[in-house]
């Protein structure tokens, strides 16, 4: 690790909030990565007959326990725990629901209000609000952070190219940009994304079309003003081939710059998911996502724990991201 990359993360560490943001930002992101594991309708594991079996990874038969069907066990009726427990245990997650696990022991028509067993209550379909967050999230932070880092290469290569080489390349490429940028883009999104069977993979690339120019002004301006620096000029005199210079020399001192807008781009990369999901063009019906969520927050006014289960879910995601990439364009600030 150079000196200065150290230096930058001691910079960033400094930044307190920034730091804090980030730790606990990684800690929803791990259990959103791990939410088969914190809210599910399987234990995690099973022991009978001194065996020990893992339902949340692996589905089992009915037989398996005792029972008489060869089905896939149903855990949550009673006949199949009753003959787990007369010869073993289960050990079940901290949340009994799944995403698409519907209580049926409601006792109040749904959306039902929060209780001691749906802490921030169900949704109109009977599931439980705060596992359909958890799935939905991580749906979101992994969309986003793919989505990111694909719209993150693209724009860096582009706007190396136009930068370094300059002329009718950069030309050119300002002309697209221009059109690119001036498009309507969620309305284009919500267009394209019409005419085709809803698929995260469509989705993904739909959004993909539109958001790679986020970091290429950036990147251009960098490689504009290092191309006729003497560095690169010794390295042209050498006889190293455009590429090393390009990729080897001057991209590591741009993407400091860059780097620090990362947070940000994500943070729209989100909030356009969760958009679309609102507006009914994003994910698969039924799909656990924060804008589904807020959707039958807007259809159930009666039920205000939807509304607002979504709402902070945003809040508290989009703050720490902000907060984040504050602290990472001070860190990355090359004139620091």
């Amino acid at each position: 690790m150079s000196p200065i990359l150290q230096a930058r993360l001691r910079r960033f560490k400094n930044n307190r909030l920034g730091f804090f943001c980030f730790c606990l930002f990684m800690l929803i992101f791990i259990a959103c990565l791990g939410a088969n594991f914190i809210a599910n309708e399987r234990p995690l594991i099973v022991k009978y007959q001194d065996s020990f079996y893992f339902p949340v990874v692996k589905d089992y038969p009915e037989t398996t326990f005792g029972g008489v069907f060869e089905t896939a066990a149903e855990y949550r009726d009673p006949v199949v725990q009753r003959l787990i427990n007369q010869q073993g245990w289960i050990l079940w997650p901290p949340l009994r629901y799944a995403n698409q696990t519907t209580n049926l022991d409601l006792a109040v028509p749904v959306p039902s209000p929060p209780s001691a067993q749906n802490w921030l209550g169900t949704d109109d379909l009977g599931h439980d609000v705060i596992a359909r967050i958890l799935y939905g999230l991580r749906v979101s932070l992994l969309f986003g952070l793919f989505l990111t880092a694909a719209a993150a290469a693209i724009g860096i290569v582009v706007g190396a190219l136009q930068g370094y080489y300059g002329g009718w390349v950069d030309l050119l490429g300002q002309r697209i940009l221009e059109v690119w940028g001036g498009l309507p883009t969620l309305f284009m999104v919500i267009i394209l994304v019409s005419l085709f069977t809803p698929n995260v993979y469509w989705l993904f690339l739909i959004m993909l079309f539109f958001g790679w120019p986020a970091l290429v002004g950036l990147v251009r301006a960098e490689f504009l003003r290092a191309r006729n620096l003497d560095y690169v000029r010794a390295a042209r005199s050498l006889g190293v081939s455009n590429r090393s210079i390009m990729f080897r020399h001057i991209l590591p001192n741009a993407l400091s710059s860059s780097l620090s807008q990362l947070p940000f781009m994500l943070t729209a990369n989100i909030t356009a998911l969760t958009a679309l999901d609102f507006l009914g063009y994003g994910l698969p019906p039924g799909s656990a996502s924060i804008g589904e969520l807020l959707l039958q927050g807007k259809t159930n006014l009666d039920a205000p724990w939807l509304a607002l289960s979504g709402f902070f879910t945003m809040a508290i995601v989009l703050s720490l991201l902000v907060y984040i990439g504050e602290a990472a364009r001070d860190a990355f600030d090359p004139r620091r």
